[in-house]
């Protein structure tokens, strides 16, 4: 909790970029009924905003490192800010989903960054950076659809002029608690993310992650419409789920990873995520085991997301900004994609396959972390050496505090 102000300022912007995720969840019935469209064509929000954010994720390092890192972050939310409410004024799903295509630039500047500011300013070591990090994540997915549920209410408009707002905030407090910083003295060039691609444990828990998202945005992206509740009973649904996916990023990740390690607790939990969308699948007409289902998802993909992310900033061995633009890149084409093709597989066959097709990916992506389980050992190594540090200087910093207490 004892972090600069800096980091804080970062940390709630972050909160509300990922408000972005699940803000358009409760309004997607709506907007598939008010703007005569289809549920696939609905869930093309979730794509064109995922994939751009993907392919835009490669040219973050080669920015952030010829304009600094605050400048970068400035720009990512401006454009948040601009192609948000610009979404609020469009009229066909066509239009929203081409200014989410533009949100998702922005969003690729700011998430890359915003993850390599905190690790670098944070206060409590590397390991405490992540998880303050995934508390943002995990914070802005659960307000995410309850803003959207609440303004969604009023119109399908208020969740895009909410985030505008909310993100011109972020922008005003980054611009003033963030300390300019200078541009690295070595220019990233735009293939390093993807030639980092070549190291195997950043490509195999990258790959394990885009199986992983293909799961979780086939929840999100396709759920709310066999659930047929109203846009405020979707925003309390998915909040619930929210409050999951943060209680267990925050508290429940580092407790398995320390009891059980990062393979075992990977693969037990990406196991049981699989069969928690079978389970969503077998009983999708069922709307108390589906909504059921749902929520408990949650506790997965929290522990997913801190556990992945710290294995990743781990294993990779090139620098932390590349690491996460390679990563972003790869998981979101992943997540991208999942809705548009769970909504086409429920159209051309029914809305079981679509479920079940995604419970089957990632079972592929357990297979997957297995091919690299050697790499994933050590990083659990690295990770653990890395938080013995972090105690070891805590420790002293308690001592120095002791000696300074008895001196006054």
């Amino acid at each position: 909790m004892h972090q600069p102000k800096a980091v804080w300022a970062v940390a709630f912007a972050c909160v509300i970029s990922f408000m972005g995720i699940g803000l358009v969840d409760p309004i997607l019935p709506a907007l598939a009924s008010q703007l005569k469209a289809t549920p696939s064509q609905v869930t093309m929000l979730f794509t064109s905003y995922l994939v751009v954010t993907a392919v835009a994720m490669l040219l973050t390092g080669f920015v952030s490192s010829r304009i600094g890192a605050k400048r970068t972050l400035v720009a990512g939310l401006a454009i948040i800010v601009v192609f948000a409410a610009l979404a609020g004024t469009s009229s066909t799903v066509g239009q929203i989903v081409g200014l989410r295509a533009g949100w998702g630039v922005g969003n690729a500047l700011f998430i890359a960054t915003s993850l390599a500011v905190i690790v670098g300013s944070a206060s409590g070591g590397f390991s405490g950076a992540i998880i303050l990090y995934e508390t943002a994540l995990g914070v802005g997915i659960a307000l995410g659809p309850l803003v959207g549920g609440e303004l969604g209410g009023i119109s399908w408009r208020g969740p895009f002029f909410g985030v505008a707002v909310l993100m011109l905030i972020a922008l005003i407090a980054t611009l003033t608690l963030v300390a300019p910083t200078p541009p690295p003295a070595r220019k990233v060039s735009i293939t390093e993310p993807i030639k980092a691609l070549r190291h195997r444990g950043l490509l195999t828990l990258a790959l394990t992650a885009l199986c992983y998202n293909w799961g979780f945005f086939t929840l999100l992206g396709y759920a709310p419409f066999p659930m047929k509740l109203g846009t405020h009973q979707l925003g309390y649904v998915f909040t619930a789920w929210g409050v999951l996916v943060a209680v267990f990023a925050v508290f429940g990740a580092p407790r398995l990873q320390a009891r059980f390690g990062i393979a075992r607790t990977l693969y037990a939990n990406l196991a049981l995520f699989a069969v928690n969308i079978l389970v969503v699948g077998l009983f999708v007409n069922h709307r108390a085991v589906l909504i059921t289902a749902v929520i408990v998802a949650g506790v997965f993909i929290g522990v997913n997301n801190t556990v992945t992310t710290q294995a990743v900033m781990t294993v990779s061995p090139v620098d932390r900004p590349i690491a996460s633009a390679s990563y972003g890149f790869v998981r979101f084409i992943g997540g991208g994609l999942a809705p548009y093709f769970a909504g086409r597989l429920a159209e051309h066959y029914n809305i079981h396959v679509a479920f079940y097709v995604a419970a089957m990916v990632v079972v592929l992506g357990i297979a997957i972390l297995a091919s690299g389980h050697r790499l994933l050992t050590e990083a659990e190594s690295q990770t653990f050496d890395d938080t013995s540090e972090d105690a070891e200087d805590a420790a002293e910093e308690e001592a120095l505090v002791e000696e300074l207490g008895s001196a006054s």
